[in-house]
């Protein structure tokens, strides 16, 4: 399995100083931004859209990985582009052409993703494997920060990583496997031991007491249970 990366969601940051958030992040030793579009529509929450996209960009190196949960998507996704998101992921419920989207994507030169509710059955990524950089499993229902993993996702997530390898073994395909939701430091373990190579995690991140004005602590303990659970 490739590298663990960890993305903290900004859904859970201070937007008073989002700047000074996702730097916080950076230098704590985030992989990823993660950044979720809420539209009201899609999921019953509204969040944030490119101009903030936009305005986080020029305060971190590393890249934004946003995900989208709005309906229709496509008018989005060149305005994230633009904005310097670096991964766009959707839902295939909000495309009318699944294989257009990620390759619409794909165009703008963002790597694509497809996002997994957790009641979405998985078979629909088996006929576009060849547009995929990234498979994103939802372990909550999305539109709010702060809800428990949902346990069922630990079978999905191993049944999924089967489904990455086997592609990977008949094109050499890199595919990244992210987790959303509920994911915490006494959970992620089994997480990455079920598959997970990349974990958003958002209140675990920002919500943490942390002594020396950033976030390293509990960046450094994420990674650490991650690590023990992809070592072993």
């Amino acid at each position: 399995m490739s590298a663990i990366r960890i993305a903290p969601s900004i859904l859970s940051a201070d937007f008073a100083r989002l700047g000074e958030e996702v730097r916080a992040i950076e230098t704590a030793g985030a992989d990823l931004v993660h950044f979720d579009v809420m539209d009201n529509h899609y999921v019953p929450n509204l969040t944030i859209g490119p101009l903030v996209c936009e305005a986080i960009r020029p305060h971190v190196t590393i890249g934004i990985d946003v995900h989208l949960m709005v309906e229709p998507v496509d008018a989005l996704i060149p305005l994230f582009a633009k904005a310097g998101a670096n991964l766009i992921s959707f839902h295939p419920e909000a495309s009318r052409h699944v294989d257009r989207t990620l390759q619409l994507i794909r165009d703008h030169g963002c790597k694509a993703g497809l996002v997994f509710n957790p009641a979405t059955p998985l078979a629909l990524m088996d006929h576009v494997m060849d547009k995929l950089d990234l498979v994103l499993l939802m372990s909550v229902n999305p539109g709010f920060g702060g809800q428990k993993f949902i346990p069922s996702t630990l079978p999905k997530l191993r049944a999924a990583r089967r489904r990455i390898e086997a592609a990977r073994a008949e094109t050499g395909r890199e595919i990244w496997l992210e987790v959303d939701g509920g994911v915490k430091v006494d959970n992620i373990a089994d997480i990455v031991a079920a598959g997970a190579d990349t974990l958003v995690a958002g209140s675990a991140v920002f919500g943490a007491p942390d002594n020396d004005g950033g976030y390293r602590n509990v960046m450094n303990e994420l990674r650490r249970n991650a690590a023990q659970a992809s070592n072993s």
